[in-house]
């Protein structure tokens, strides 16, 4: 017991002491540094396979969302640097019972690499998922609505192009890039056009086409966390293409492996690319580099590296510094937008209105552990530009109402996961805390109102979880989660809300806030 409250004590001391470096310490939370540079990444979170569209003085930017809904998440921009919301294009996914958990999932599935275009007046969508096939969204403005159609043909990481001479047509594949000509409802034309077979090494993929000068060019990567980005050029959509790498940067560090995304253009005609790299436990973080045209070829970076701080865009004017918003006080009706759902939400298992400031959980379904739980609330953490500095979630809850099986609490969701969480067993509640499916440790407790605490570190790959009464003081519970990116998931770590059931329905919990530190 003495051993116990020794290490909780020194994990609680620990991560006090960083958190109040982190008050006292000036670092920024975002990419523009106010001084007419900004500083890689771009974003500090998981937009993997970033696609941008150029439209009216605004850049708009899809990422991956997998699994999560409301997905096909859509960010906007004015300068390539400082992002916000505008819109998510499918609320939810109902192509399959397997989105509502029901007895199976769609972990490491679910949307994919999205391509994004605007042709006559409307914005278009593109997207796989590798079971169901793919899908079309279109809307008349980015913030939507959105329509969404699924075609009779899917294509993997797909690159969509309207050429100018009214010919509409798709590049996709993996180690073999084909070329697709389709109709204005995207589907096939004809037959899949082989144009070129990856010659570097295997798994070519995350096609994007432009027309620029009179060549096409497929600008496409070698994936993995060493990824190497190319590009494809002819003067002809259906080839032959010539290849160029224009970046392949193993330095180790910020911009290791830096690849696949999306070619912009400023109104001052200079050339950016965005791009990802595998950034750790966290997920894979969007990068922003400059583009140098030599010979005829979009080279990446300064001298074949990434850059880390460098110039902002050339965009004509100065742009307010933009934050994307992480904590939540559950005031408004809607949830904010940094919010998704694990899978389909079951709406009529949470609210915003049952009590008013709080975001209500209730149980919908009896499961065995969180994996396979409805409603459990998702956002995106947020790695510090100052590395030694962790990542803390905390929220307050009330758990007066919960049912004995009730499990109730805030997790670090991939494979692994953990969480601390209240459980109620024979009408008594101990705040436990999991790691992986096993219950670590648990403590008894009287009270209806808790505060629980994740602290986490993209650098060191570990999260602790800690718990109070007052908001100010808290105790580590359990051991360290080591967290990690497992393609069995195939996200970034999420930090999630949730409440489920193991024995009976109809319980719930009120989280008057969660707050990101």
């Amino acid at each position: 017991m003495k051993k116990h409250i020794f290490l909780v004590a020194r994990a609680t001391i620990f991560f006090t002491l960083i958190f109040m470096m982190s008050k006292v310490s000036a670092q920024n939370i975002h990419s523009d540094n106010g001084n007419g540079t900004y500083t890689n990444p771009v974003i500090a979170a998981d937009y993997p396979d970033p696609d941008i569209v150029f439209v009216d003085n605004t850049y708009y930017m899809v990422t991956t969302t997998m699994f999560v809904f409301p997905g096909v998440t859509i960010l906007k921009s004015h300068d390539l640097v400082n992002w916000e919301y505008c819109s998510n294009a499918v609320p939810r996914f109902d192509f399959s019972k397997c989105y509502d958990l029901d007895d199976c999932n769609r972990y490491s599935r679910g949307s994919w690499a999205t391509s994004i275009k605007y042709h006559n007046g409307k914005f278009y969508l593109l997207f796989i998922t590798l079971t169901e096939g793919g899908f079309m969204c279109t809307a008349d403005k980015a913030e939507g609505p959105w329509k969404i159609t699924k075609l009779p043909k899917g294509f993997y990481d797909p690159g969509l192009f309207f050429d100018e001479d009214g010919h509409n047509y798709v590049a996709h594949g993996f180690g073999k890039i084909y070329i697709t000509e389709v109709d204005e409802n995207l589907a096939p034309k004809g037959k899949d056009n082989l144009v070129f077979e990856g010659d570097i090494r295997k798994g070519l993929e995350g096609s994007h086409v432009y027309k620029i000068n009179g060549y096409y060019y497929l600008y496409c990567t070698y994936g993995g966390k060493d990824g190497i980005q190319v590009a494809l050029r002819s003067k002809n959509i259906y080839g032959p293409y010539e290849q160029k790498v224009v970046i392949s940067d193993s330095t180790p560090g910020l911009n290791f492996g830096i690849h696949q995304g999306a070619l912009a253009q400023t109104n001052t005609g200079e050339w950016w690319t965005m791009l990802f790299t595998d950034s750790g436990p966290f997920g894979r973080f969007p990068s922003l580099q400059p583009v140098t045209w030599v010979d005829g070829w979009p080279m990446v970076g300064v001298n074949g590296k990434g850059v880390e701080t460098y110039k902002k865009p050339n965009v004509g004017k100065t742009y307010p510094i933009k934050t994307l918003p992480t904590s939540d006080e559950f005031n408004s009706k809607a949830l904010g937008m940094q919010w998704g759902w694990n899978h389909n939400p079951d709406p009529a298992n949470w609210s915003l209105t049952q009590r008013s400031g709080y975001l209500r959980l209730i149980t919908g379904k009896v499961t065995t552990d969180l994996t396979m739980a409805r409603n459990t609330l998702t956002q995106r953490p947020f790695a510090k530009y100052t590395q030694s500095i962790p990542t803390i979630g905390v929220t307050k809850l009330d758990v007066s109402h919960m049912k004995d099986g009730d499990n109730a609490g805030i997790a670090v969701f991939q494979n692994p996961y953990g969480y601390i969480a209240v459980r109620q067993t024979k009408g008594a509640k101990y705040i436990v805390m999991v790691n992986n499916g096993k219950t670590v440790d648990s403590v008894a407790i009287n009270k209806s109102k808790v505060y629980l605490r994740m602290v986490a570190s993209n650098a060191t790959k570990k999260a602790v979880f800690e718990y109070g009464f007052n908001n100010k003081t808290f105790i580590a519970l359990g051991n360290e989660l080591i967290m990690d990116f497992n393609n069995k998931v195939f996200t970034g770590n999420k930090f999630c809300l949730f409440n489920y059931a193991t024995k009976e329905t109809g319980g719930y919990v009120d989280f008057d806030w969660f707050r990101m530190q």
